[in-house]
C-alpha cells in the first residue's frame, strides 16, 4: 500500500496551493505542466514547500482539510516548522502551527 503525502505549494503569484498525492514530485511536474488542479493553472507554480507523509488517503484527506482552514501566514509558519522535509506524524491543525 503505497503512502500518501499532504503537500504545499507556492505559486508565482505568493499564493499557497494544498493538495494530496501519492507522488509528489510527479504532482508537482503536473501542476507545473498546466495538467494539474483548476487552481494551480491559473496559477502557475513556483516551488514546493513541503510534504507530510500519511499511512493511508483517508488520513491524508483529512490533513489537507485541516492545513486548508488555516490561515496563508500559519501554513508557512508549518512548512518552516517541517523545513520541508516529508514529516510522518499526527494530522497538521491549527493549534500545531
Amino acid at each position: 500500500m503505497p503512502c500518501w503525502y499532504v503537500y504545499l505549494i507556492e505559486c508565482r503569484d505568493g499564493s499557497l496551493y494544498t493538495g494530496i498525492a501519492t507522488d509528489v514530485e510527479r504532482r508537482f511536474a503536473q501542476h507545473a505542466a498546466g495538467k494539474g488542479a483548476r487552481y494551480t493553472r491559473s496559477h502557475p507554480p513556483l516551488r514546493l514547500l513541503a510534504r507530510f507523509e500519511y499511512p493511508d488517503r483517508s488520513a491524508a484527506s483529512r490533513a489537507e482539510h485541516a492545513i486548508k482552514q488555516l490561515t496563508p501566514a500559519r501554513k508557512r509558519a508549518l512548512c518552516t516548522a517541517s523545513d520541508g522535509a516529508a514529516t510522518t506524524g499526527d494530522t497538521p491543525s491549527p493549534a500545531s502551527a
